[in-house]
């Protein structure tokens, strides 16, 4: 999949638009616990300052459900932030209004100004025309480098791209091209473990059943009473334990034997309650037979990646999706919302 790239736009010093992924962890006290994602947007952040950009960050950070949460403030981003690019880091405190343009009209080539987090505003999540085309009206070109949300038909991802020259930020595009690949010409047989609590991925797995060749299915999707008949090839459906934290031994040994057998491996989602060691043995096992396993493997997903970190095994993935649903979405689809988005949004800058 061939998409506009932010190298493709003519952007000197140009407002842009960029609309980042940095809804990161915080710790009790308020700081930023895993900086990954933040790190993620640093290439395409220094391509914009090469440019002489002035740069407009775009954000959200957890569920404020649209009311101003003062512990989901952007402010301990912008400060890891200014820490990565060894530059001050602005951050407004609303997401529209005067203070943001005129916070807008003193920035200079090459500095960043940071939105508060754009879910303080009901108009994010809802998709809201009028929002969106007030957030497109503060910048001249948009940049997506947000993969985690990209499958998210919210304003930023979706709406902005029809009012201004678009294009994927570098992160983005690494994304596409990855999961392209495996979905194209997967080396066979394809694996996919599904776990967790979100049963989105319940639609997922339902379009990838001509795709997969397996789909294991554990932690509270077990309790999905739909799942059974969606499948037509080998589906295995783990059994929970009687207390439903985690899946039964019988459940494991019968994973374990077909990803003995795997090609690819494609899991999101944790096995049981995996933060508690008296709850961890599925997803401890599983992980341990991923890892043995000759396949290439890919996780998505935010539990995941936490899992195997705990565990130690993190860095024996081949590759980590900075998104579990989205991943899932462009596997299932073969593109997501925000990357459409940017191929039919306006061109030419």
């Amino acid at each position: 999949m061939k998409l506009p790239s932010v190298k493709d736009l003519n952007l000197v010093e140009k407002i842009v638009l960029f609309r980042a992924d940095y809804d990161v962890p915080l710790g009790q006290d308020g700081r930023v616990v895993d900086a990954t994602r933040i790190e993620d947007s640093i290439p395409t952040l220094k391509y914009l300052f090469s440019q002489r950009a002035k740069v407009i960050g775009l954000a959200h950070l957890g569920r404020p459900e649209g009311k101003v949460v003062k512990g989901l403030s952007l402010k301990p981003v912008a400060e890891k932030l200014s820490l990565f690019l060894d530059k001050e880091v602005r951050l407004s405190t609303e997401v529209l209004g005067e203070k943001t343009k005129r916070a807008i009209k003193e920035l200079k080539p090459k500095e960043i100004l940071l939105l508060e987090n754009l879910r303080f505003d009901l108009g994010e999540t809802r998709n809201d025309k009028g929002f969106a085309k007030k957030l497109a009206s503060l910048g001249e070109a948009y940049i997506n480098n947000a993969f985690a949300v990209s499958h998210r038909r919210h304003a930023s991802i979706v709406s902005v791209p029809r009012y201004l020259p678009s294009a994927a930020g570098l992160d983005l595009i690494g994304e596409v091209e990855t999961l392209t690949k495996i979905l194209q010409k997967p080396n066979r047989p394809v694996v996919v473990i599904l776990g967790g609590v979100k049963y989105s991925k319940i639609e997922a797995a339902r379009k990838m059943i001509g795709w997969a060749d397996s789909i294991l299915v554990g932690g509270k999707l077990v309790i999905y009473n739909g799942f059974p008949k969606l499948v037509k090839k080998e589906k295995v459906s783990g059994e929970l334990k009687r207390d439903g934290e985690d899946i039964t031994e019988a459940s494991i040994k019968a994973f374990e034997k077909i990803i003995r057998k795997a090609g690819t491996i494609i899991w999101s989602g944790p096995m049981g309650a995996f933060e508690k060691e008296e709850y961890n043995q599925g997803t401890r096992r599983i992980a341990q037979a991923v890892v043995k396993s000759r396949a290439y493997k890919v996780i998505g997903g935010g539990d995941t990646e936490a899992a195997l970190t705990q565990f130690g095994l993190v860095d024996k993935i081949d590759y980590i999706s900075s998104g579990g649903g989205a991943m899932l979405e462009f596997l299932a689809e073969g593109t997501l919302l925000g990357v459409e988005a940017i191929k039919k949004g306006r061109q030419g800058c």
